[in-house]
């Protein structure tokens, strides 16, 4: 009777631990990445902006990797843009296009 009481107690303890956790992995799985990560491209795709799963951003202009690199926020179809030399920036996405201050970007697929 003790044993099995103690066997039980342990398959609860095990099924405690492991809830939450991706089968055979033990680790929790990923949350699916917002909607707006990905790259973004002008059209003539001389700006090329990548929206990382991190919270951070890397662009490119005119072939230069991560000219422009920081961080951002997204509250809705809102981006504010936070870059590492301090200055900051804001995007709206609307019918899938991005406006990002001046920038027209569009889904790369």
């Amino acid at each position: 009777m003790f044993r099995t009481l103690l066997f039980l107690l342990a398959m609860a303890s095990t099924l405690v631990v492991k809830a939450g956790h991706a089968p055979g992995t033990g680790k929790r799985p990923a949350a699916a990445p917002h909607p707006h990560v990905g790259m973004w491209v002008t059209a003539d795709g001389r700006i090329r902006q990548e929206l990382l799963p991190n919270g951070r951003y890397e662009e490119e202009r005119d072939g230069r990797k991560r000219a422009y690199t920081g961080r951002y926020t997204v509250s809705g179809d809102h981006i504010d843009y936070f870059d590492d030399l301090g200055f900051t920036a804001t995007g709206d996405v609307r019918d899938g296009i991005l406006y990002h201050e001046h920038l027209v970007l569009y889904r790369e697929r």
